[in-house]
């Protein structure tokens, strides 16, 4: 078994997952990540597309979520306190990857925490999310900040818990951040303290687990990021405009947003709004543009780092 943390749950999982930070084995867990066969109730296609595959899901009359993706593996999430997988392969990266990036989600969902499609960082003492649609700039707009100085608290799937009086708070992921191959040039990342994600894939992964803290950190900025030349630079989201594009990166399958699911995503949404600033922002052009902007927008003492 092995034992790490991530999202700030203590879990015990029997396959190796190197990308979450590890940690001394305790009586506690949160969540336990197992192996077994099971069986799957009627599956629907989703919008969701991994490695060029596309996912399939399923829920069943006990509230169990499933996940299944074709020659990889298949998921069970039950009561957001055990993963299920059943392998379809033998990569164990390849099994470590779907668990991580997506399966988790399934679990996170069901704990009730709000999720995104985002990569997030914390900007003094706030946290600051990235979001759009692929290619937006999600990832590199991170990179930047974290060359800057700041800390990486997720990248691709973030978490936000409400804290006792409804703050919401980015609960950190695990200390890696995957960047295309022309945003570790365009930034000038030093290869060395990269590692390649995969073969054949043009990414590179930055893990920073010597500095990776697991606090949660209070939002402060969203930021739906785009490329359109005719829209604004800088727009503040109308409070009729968050639900919506708050919506639009709900990272897991659209249909478990119904009924009272769908009523706590609008509310939650509102209420990042609340002590949140949401922004349109178009991306700047050319990373020297971008290296100017995140340089004009972080406090001194992140650039310390």
């Amino acid at each position: 078994m092995y034992s790490y943390i991530a999202y700030g749950l203590n879990i015990f999982s029997e396959i190796r997952l190197p990308e979450l930070s590890e940690v001394k084995t305790t009586a506690d867990y949160d969540l336990h990540i197992h192996v077994a066969q099971f069986g799957f109730p009627k599956l629907k296609s989703t919008q969701i597309h991994r490695r060029g595959v596309k996912a399939d899901f399923g829920k069943d009359q006990n509230e169990n979520l499933y996940l299944h993706w074709e020659n990889i593996a298949g998921f069970k999430a039950s009561s957001g306190k055990f993963l299920t997988i059943m392998p379809f392969c033998e990569d164990p990266n390849l099994l470590s990857l779907f668990t991580v990036s997506e399966a988790l989600g399934l679990i996170l969902f069901q704990k009730n925490y709000f999720l995104l499609h985002a990569s997030a960082v914390q900007v003094g003492d706030k946290a600051w999310c990235f979001m759009g649609a692929p290619g937006a700039g999600k990832s590199t707009t991170a990179a930047a900040f974290i060359k800057a100085g700041c800390k990486l608290l997720s990248d691709d799937l973030t978490a936000i818990h409400f804290g006792n009086e409804g703050l919401p708070f980015v609960i950190p992921a695990y200390p890696q951040l995957k960047i295309w191959n022309n945003t570790v040039k365009g930034l000038d990342y030093d290869k060395s303290g990269l590692q390649p994600v995969s073969e054949g894939v043009n990414k590179f992964s930055y893990q920073p687990k010597s500095g990776f803290l697991h606090d949660p950190v209070k939002l402060g900025q969203v930021f739906f990021l785009h490329k359109a030349r005719n829209r604004k630079a800088l727009q503040m989201l109308t409070a009729a405009e968050i639900p919506t594009e708050m919506l639009k990166n709900f990272p897991l399958p659209v249909q478990l947003l119904s009924n009272e699911a769908l009523k706590r995503h609008f509310l939650q949404s509102f209420q990042c709004a609340k002590s949140a600033q949401m922004w349109r922002k178009k991306r700047p052009d050319g990373f020297s543009n971008l290296e100017k902007w995140v340089l004009e927008n972080i406090p001194e003492q992140s650039n310390a780092g």
